[in-house]
Order: structure tokens, then C-alpha cells, then sequence
């Protein structure tokens, strides 16, 4: 090799090297991660303390009546059902929206359900919802009407329920349906902003 080409070697590659070195320290952009959290402060201890109270009243109207056991009859399960959703019934006969689902409590949870609510939740939601129907508080959930479940970005969201107790959408609202009485307990209307929903 001559002098002159082992010095357009070193030049090509101190320039390769220069090249490389310009790319790597060219400014790195910051880019921040779009995270938002929900702060659900006092509301989710106040609910808890409502669903603690509603599962130990439900546990003690249970006594006394005839265990629920895995059957083929759907008579021996509409018979405990029914019996235990007389009892609470009567216990709670003055039941009213808003008893559980407080205004404070129903302002946290739709600000928390905002965060989730984008479109392919909707379609989720959509997928199974019976659709609004007429209802009061402590009614029966009627065993023609499908069962909605809830995605699975929003039960993280929202706070933890007791044995038996499920989140449903019932269109736009969102209620807390008791399973083991097959009662509903309480709503929150317009708890989503699906357009798609009724």
C-alpha cells in the first residue's frame, strides 16, 4: 500500500467515524409518556365502607336459609334468590339511588371512567349491553336480559366489590347488580360517554 492510499484510508475512515459520531450526538428529543392517573381521595374509602356495610347485612340476612349449592334445578336457585332477596328487601325497603352511589362517589367514578373510555372500551361495552330498561332500586334483574361484563381497563380502575356484587352497564348507566339475590342495588346514570351506547 502507498503512503498516499493509507492516508485516504485513515481519511475514510476517521470520516465514517465523524459521520456516526454526528449521529449519535445529535439532541435526543424528550418525549413524555401520556399517562394520567386517577385520584380517587376519600370517595373510594367511603364506598368500601358502603359495600362492607350492604356485603355484612347480606351475610347476615343469609342465615337461616337453605345453603346455595351447584344444582341442575333452576327452581332450587330461584328459591334462593328469592328468599334471600325478600330479606333484603325488607331490610332495605327504604333503598334509593343514591345510597351507595353517592353524589361524591358518583363524580369519582365517572371521572375515572373517562380515562377508560375510549372507542374499542365502547365496543366492548356495547357488545353485551342489554340497553337501558325500566328498573327501581332493589329490583330483580330480569333473567331475559343479558348480562353486560365490564372490560377489563375498567375494573382496574375502579374500586374492588364484594363476593357476588358485579359492576353492569345498563346502556349509559353503570349498576351494582348483586347476584347471589339477583338485586339490583344501586346506579349511576350517564356513567359513560359512549355515543354508541343508549
Amino acid at each position: 500500500m502507498t503512503f498516499r492510499s493509507a492516508v485516504l484510508a485513515i481519511f475514510a475512515v476517521v470520516g465514517v467515524c465523524s459521520v456516526a459520531d454526528a449521529q449519535t450526538t445529535e439532541p435526543q428529543r424528550n418525549v413524555t409518556p401520556d399517562i394520567t392517573i386517577h385520584v380517587w381521595g376519600v370517595a373510594a374509602g367511603d364506598f368500601d365502607t358502603r359495600m362492607t356495610t350492604y356485603a355484612t347485612l347480606r351475610d347476615r340476612l343469609q342465615q337461616g336459609l337453605p345453603p346455595l349449592r351447584i344444582t341442575d334445578d333452576p327452581g332450587d336457585i330461584r328459591r334462593a334468590e328469592h328468599a334471600l332477596a325478600r330479606r333484603i328487601r325488607a331490610a332495605r325497603s327504604g333503598a334509593h339511588g343514591g345510597d351507595i352511589f353517592t353524589a361524591e362517589i358518583t363524580a369519582a367514578f365517572k371521572d375515572a371512567l373517562v380515562l377508560e373510555t375510549r372507542p374499542s372500551v365502547c365496543a366492548a361495552i356495547l357488545d353485551d349491553n342489554p340497553g337501558h330498561f325500566s328498573y327501581d332500586i332493589n329490583d330483580t334483574y330480569p333473567k331475559r336480559r343479558p348480562l353486560s361484563s365490564v372490560p377489563p381497563g375498567i375494573l382496574t380502575l375502579l374500586p374492588r366489590l364484594p363476593a357476588d356484587v358485579y359492576y353492569r352497564f345498563l346502556g349509559r348507566e353503570l349498576v351494582l347488580h348483586d347476584t347471589r339475590a339477583n338485586v339490583i342495588l344501586d346506579r349511576i346514570p350517564d356513567a359513560i360517554r359512549c355515543h354508541e351506547v343508549n
